[in-house]
């Protein structure tokens, strides 16, 4: 457990970073700094290692305080991760992951086995541990620092706007390789970013800070966005909080109708409705219209972009956020299911999705 009493930070110029932060990160919970630029969250963020010093309160780390310890011998013991992963250029990947464990007095041949395990724990193959980083992608280089915070295996891991620097493809990948890895590894995770849809993401409990270091709101995602305190929260977590609130909700009980589908390259039938195309394995390639005019064989050519999928596992149903939005982005007004296999297994509509909100409106799923 972390714990701020009281805990602020003001620089020589008389600026306040940081105001009387009162915090408590629960143990084995990813807690998500979130907030506007200079409201103090990387600073926060940076007390814990002590690589910003605070001007007065407390922190404490497992119920000792910060103080008490040396600030090189309390960071072998936090992992570290910021933007741009932080890499040395000059050491290969597998030696910068090394770095900790050989500081830390484990014998270079152990920390470099060590090491090309983590390669596997993130999701990188292990051909890449004799390249530099300058031979790395983004998503890449950003899998080697989070693998370099874990390998002397810390309790605590600080998170500073990991993801912020790649594309938006990337940055969903990393985020679900860090909820994965958290998972089976159960650490104590600060993260930091400015981004609310992340820190929603990602998030077991999210603070959002105000402007000069004051902590608004500190709640779990759903509470946060079915009641924020404030119009600073309202607006800072955005007027479309209702659609993402419903990314908490549980699509159990949503229909999946049946739906029509067509096998590409047979012969196409007269269509009398939208129409998903699917390939051997079922797995929807797309939609044809009653409109499409389908001389012969039915070809890629002729279909229209299927929207999102919405996964209706058997064993555990999606949200009803990932059902709604398949049901919107769907040129036809339904959206595809399909298994954890990806074949189709029906569709669903947004009406059906909206009933099952209702329902969970009245029984008080939602919050009120």
């Amino acid at each position: 457990m972390i714990e701020f009493q009281s805990v602020t930070k003001r620089y020589d110029d008389g600026t306040v970073a940081v105001d009387e932060l009162d915090l408590t990160i629960d143990d084995g919970k990813i807690t998500v700094l979130v907030g506007p630029s200079g409201c103090g969250k990387t600073t926060s963020l940076r007390m814990i290692n002590r690589m910003v010093e605070a001007s007065s309160g407390t922190i404490l780390v497992d119920g000792a305080d910060i103080r008490s310890q040396r600030p090189a011998a309390l960071r072998r013991g936090i992992g570290y991760v910021i933007q741009n992963a932080g890499l040395f250029p000059h050491r290969t990947v597998l030696d910068n992951i090394a770095t900790v464990p050989i500081l830390l007095g484990t014998k270079k041949a152990a920390a470099r086995r060590r090491a090309e395990e983590l390669l596997d724990t993130v999701g990188l193959p292990r051909e890449l541990a004799k390249r530099y980083p300058a031979q790395l992608s983004g998503g890449q280089q950003q899998r080697v620092g989070v693998a370099r915070a874990l390998a002397a295996d810390p309790p605590v891991l600080l998170m500073d706007e990991p993801f912020s620097a790649v594309d938006p493809v990337v940055r969903d990948d990393l985020q679900e390789e860090l909820l994965r890895l958290q998972s089976e590894l159960g650490k104590t995770i600060v993260f930091v970013t400015h981004d609310i849809d992340e820190a929603i993401k990602l998030g077991d409990k999210v603070a959002v800070l105000r402007v000069g270091g004051k902590l608004a709101q500190y709640d779990t995602p759903a509470t946060l966005l079915a009641k924020p305190v404030d119009d600073f929260v309202a607006g800072f977590v955005g007027r479309d909080r209702g659609y993402r609130a419903l990314g908490f909700l549980s699509a159990h009980g949503v229909e999946v109708a049946p739906l029509s589908t067509l096998t590409l390259g047979e012969p196409a039938p007269v269509v009398t409705g939208w129409t998903v195309v699917v390939d051997e394995r079922r797995r929807p390639l797309g939609w044809l219209s009653a409109k499409s005019t389908v001389e012969g064989e039915i070809r890629s050519a002729d279909l229209v972009a299927g929207g999102s999928l919405y996964v209706a596992d058997s064993t555990a149903a999606g949200s009803l956020r990932a059902a709604l939005d398949s049901a919107l982005s769907s040129p036809s007004g339904t959206g595809i299911a399909v298994d954890a296999e990806g074949a189709v297994v029906g569709g669903v509509t947004a009406d059906s999705v909206l009933k099952v909100l209702d329902a969970a409106r009245r029984s008080g799923e939602v919050p009120s």
